[in-house]
C-alpha cells in the first residue's frame, strides 16, 4: 500500500480513509450489488482484495467523517517512470448514492491530492464506453475523453470484451471543488 503518511482526505461531502480490514465486509456488500457487480465482476479477483496489488493505494469512501456510513471504494495507482509519470483512479459507490454528487466529490478529492500532494501533472480514468453516468461524473471534475480502447476489458460475466473510454485530466484542468 502506497498511502504513506496520509490519514484521510477530506472533501466537501466525503472523507477518504485508507482501507483497513474492518472496512472489507461493507465494501464487499456494496461490490455485490447488481449495479456494481455489473462493472466490477462477481467477486474480487484475489482473496486478499483490496490489498492484492501493492502498487495500488486503496481508500474507503465515507459520507461525512470517518465513522459515518461506508459508501464506496476508491483507489489510485501511479506510474513513477519519470518520462511517463501519471496516476490512475478507479471507484465504485453504493448505488443508493448514485447521481447525488458523492462520486464527483470523491473523484475530485482524490484528484486534488494526486495533483497537489503527489505532484502528478496527469490523471487517467477508464470507464466502459456505455457507462454514461460515470463519464458525466468524471467530465464534471475536468476529465476529457482521449479515445476508445477497443476490446479493452473483460465483461463482468467473463463472456466477452467491451470497449473502454480513456479519459484524462491535466493538473490545470481540475474543476473548482464541487
Amino acid at each position: 500500500m502506497n498511502v504513506g503518511a496520509v490519514d484521510e482526505l477530506k472533501g466537501r461531502r466525503v472523507t477518504l480513509v485508507p482501507t483497513v480490514d474492518g472496512h472489507i465486509a461493507e465494501l464487499l456488500r456494496i461490490r455485490d450489488t447488481p449495479q456494481v457487480r455489473a462493472r466490477w465482476g462477481e467477486t474480487p479477483e484475489a482473496p486478499d482484495w483490496p490489498f492484492d496489488e501493492p502498487e495500488v493505494t486503496p481508500f474507503t469512501v465515507f459520507v461525512g467523517a470517518e465513522g459515518g456510513p461506508i459508501v464506496g471504494f476508491i483507489q489510485y495507482g501511479e506510474e513513477l517512470t519519470p518520462a511517463y509519470r501519471h496516476a490512475s483512479i478507479d471507484i465504485f459507490l453504493d448505488p443508493a448514492l448514485h447521481g447525488q454528487g458523492v462520486g464527483r466529490d470523491a473523484i475530485w478529492t482524490l484528484a486534488h491530492h494526486l495533483i497537489h500532494e503527489r505532484h502528478h501533472h496527469r490523471i487517467v480514468i477508464d470507464p466502459a464506453t456505455d457507462n454514461a453516468a460515470a463519464i458525466r461524473c468524471y467530465a464534471s471534475v475536468g476529465f476529457r475523453p482521449v479515445g476508445v480502447m477497443r476490446g479493452y476489458e473483460r465483461d463482468a460475466d467473463g463472456g466477452g470484451w467491451h470497449d473502454g473510454l480513456l479519459m484524462d485530466l491535466l493538473a490545470d484542468e481540475l474543476s473548482a471543488q464541487p
